[in-house]
């Protein structure tokens, strides 16, 4: 087994200033998104100055996210403290952050972006969905870092055991003196590859070609949901909220079961109107 780093989530700390390694990988995605989008934008066939476009594209989508995932966080993992105390939803320094919220945010980013620049919403879809794994990817090493979101229970040789000290929540049930927690599954990183190379190489050439309208989203949102489903079953439950179904179903499968049924329904759409 492999024992976890002792890694600082604090990339840079300039006196009172703590840059974390969370918000940088952020700052990653967003550029990444920006640049690969500026690579292809010419495909959408925006009115006016490309650039422009996709600085303004890089603004609806950074609202999204941060308010999508941040309301979404509050609302699908922390909904109790949120009735107790609303403005929990603002203390985004704590840290909290919801895919699916994000997610959510995005498309009706995507929206409104959408009608103020005359641009078809689903054509929009296709071409921001392959821009994003690469943003993926580097936020789930974030929280590998952070030293979060672990997985559960193993022996597999690529297992990390946590120091008992910096992670006690790991090491209940073990004797008081234990150093080390036993074997964990390195969830994070799973689903940065899946969600980010593995995801992108689908995505980036799926959309290489012309391919109907919707397609492409319809390939992101099923293609997403059955990866993070899958990693589910090896990922911790959220400690306060447990399984929600069947002593097995995680509110993270739970709330991918959409974008499975989606992503199909959009396939479907888009394929059915293109034959």
């Amino acid at each position: 087994m492999l024992k976890y780093p002792d890694i600082d989530p604090v990339a840079l700390a300039l006196g009172p200033l703590h840059i974390r390694w969370y918000g940088l990988m952020y700052l990653v995605a967003f550029l990444a998104a920006w640049w690969l989008g500026r690579r292809r934008v010419s495909r959408l066939g925006p009115d006016g100055d490309e650039r422009r476009f996709m600085d303004d594209l890089i603004f609806f989508g950074v609202l999204g996210v941060v308010l999508g995932g941040r309301i979404g966080y509050t609302l699908f993992y922390q909904f109790d403290k949120l009735l107790a105390e609303p403005t929990f939803v603002l203390r985004i320094w704590e840290g909290g952050m919801s895919f699916h919220g994000g997610l959510l945010g995005v498309i009706l980013a995507l929206w409104w972006f959408a009608r103020r620049r005359g641009v078809g919403f689903f054509r929009l879809t296709d071409f921001v969905a392959p821009l994003v794994p690469v943003g993926f990817g580097a936020v789930r090493i974030a929280n590998f870092i952070n030293g979060e979101l672990w997985g559960r229970q193993t022996d597999v040789p690529w297992a990390f055991q946590v120091s008992c000290a910096r992670f006690p929540e790991q090491c209940i049930g073990l004797a008081h003196d234990a150093l080390w927690s036993s074997g964990l599954h390195p969830s994070q990183l799973y689903e940065a590859v899946l969600e980010g190379p593995v995801l992108f190489v689908i995505l980036w050439w799926f959309s290489s070609r012309s391919r109907p309208v919707m397609s492409v989203s319809g390939l992101f949102l099923l293609s997403y949901g059955v990866f993070r489903f899958a990693v589910e079953f090896v990922r911790q439950p959220d400690a306060h909220i447990g399984f929600v179904a069947l002593d097995w179903v995680t509110m993270g499968q739970l709330l991918s079961l959409p974008m499975i049924f989606g992503g199909l329904l959009l396939l479907g759409l888009a394929y059915r109107k293109g034959s």
